[in-house]
């Protein structure tokens, strides 16, 4: 059986080394600009030629924006509608790297299954709320870390509490999304290794291959709605960070 964790491997496709430092334009790189060109063109197509009566394309590019305003104004209120734009590109960024993994017999990689490209992305919706909350309130952002009524002597501790929760918010976002695009992949890798192992055997190959090869699809469309809830989790939880910059609570 191949090894499930090859799927994850960087190949360099143009080595590049700059200063001691390695740039080198990798397959992740090239999925990510492939995600990025997949990502322009559905938006080039849908806001092309806009009607009064939108077509299924460009209906799809605004139900999409619509429903990150929607949950902007849910979660942050109407200040947070300036940040949809931010929100939106990440969203659907993360989901396009997410779908395009899944893609069969081509070699797709998946980026988001890399904890490097999940924390660059985690880091900029971190430092957005840092510079969101220090621009709106200045030393007054402070008091994120003071919960209201909390008794004196339990102040500091408190305090101390909060300012780790809040520093840990980027390793927290980064891991869930990067654990749960590479374990999904790794079960998909490892069930249809079953198919071939016992789909091999000399009597009644399809009787004991079925069984992995079941679970194997029912695998692919558990990965595939994990995909999209993974994006909207991630912009979800952005948008809940960034109430806390923009509204203290």
């Amino acid at each position: 059986m191949a090894n499930p964790m090859e799927q994850f491997q960087i190949e360099k496709i143009v080595p590049l080394d700059v200063a001691g430092y390695d740039f080198s334009f990798t397959n992740s790189s090239l999925w990510m600009l492939i995600a990025v060109g997949a990502v322009a063109l559905f938006l080039f197509i849908g806001t092309a030629k806009p009607q009064l009566v939108p077509g299924r394309a460009q209906a799809a590019v605004e139900y999409l924006y619509e429903f990150i305003r929607d949950m902007l104004r849910e979660n942050v209120g109407k200040e947070g509608l300036r940040y949809a734009p931010l929100i939106f590109a990440l969203f659907i960024f993360v989901l396009a790297c997410n779908l395009l993994g899944m893609i069969p017999f081509i070699g797709a990689f998946t980026p988001t299954s890399h904890i490097a490209v999940t924390f660059g992305l985690a880091a900029i919706v971190f430092v957005l709320v840092v510079i969101v909350g220090f621009a709106r309130h200045g030393l007054h952002f402070f008091t994120l870390f003071l919960p209201e009524g909390t008794p004196i002597f339990v102040l500091p501790l408190v305090a101390a509490i909060e300012f780790l929760s809040f520093l840990s918010r980027p390793f927290t976002l980064a891991i869930r999304l990067f654990a749960n695009m590479t374990a999904g992949h790794v079960l998909l890798k490892v069930f249809g290794g079953f198919v071939v192992a016992l789909g091999s055997f000399e009597a009644l190959p399809y009787v004991f291959g079925i069984i992995p090869l079941g679970v194997n699809v029912a695998l692919t469309a558990l990965e595939l709605l994990i995909a999209v809830v993974q994006a909207y989790v991630f912009a979800l939880l952005a948008s809940i960070y960034l109430n806390d910059a923009v509204n203290l609570h």
